[in-house]
């Protein structure tokens, strides 16, 4: 067996998730994973269900109150979360 040059892990993953193309499903998965460390314990206790479809982020919150003040920062939370995942993942956010 011949040898070559050393990968680390991180590369190795990387290349068989862009080779099955779950790339971008494997990013939208690690974004839901970051809502709670972006918008903190106190907003994420009203969350109830997030998910991605098309490039959009749909989360569910149980606060009528907290869905109109995040109705405000939908632009931030868009550049926060995806500044979180390290690319550009969501165009958008829709509070239900």
């Amino acid at each position: 067996m011949k040898r070559s040059e050393a990968k680390s892990i991180k590369d190795i993953i990387d290349a068989a998730l862009n080779e099955s193309g779950m790339a971008s499903t494997f990013d939208e998965q690690k974004l839901c994973y970051l809502w709670p460390e972006v918008v903190g314990p106190g907003i994420n206790r009203y969350t109830t269900r997030r998910y991605v479809e098309n490039g959009v982020f749909h989360v569910y919150l149980t606060s009528a109150a907290l869905k109109n003040e995040l109705q405000f920062h939908r632009s931030r939370l868009v550049e926060e979360l995806n500044k979180a995942a390290g690319q550009n993942v969501i165009t958008n956010i829709i509070i239900h």
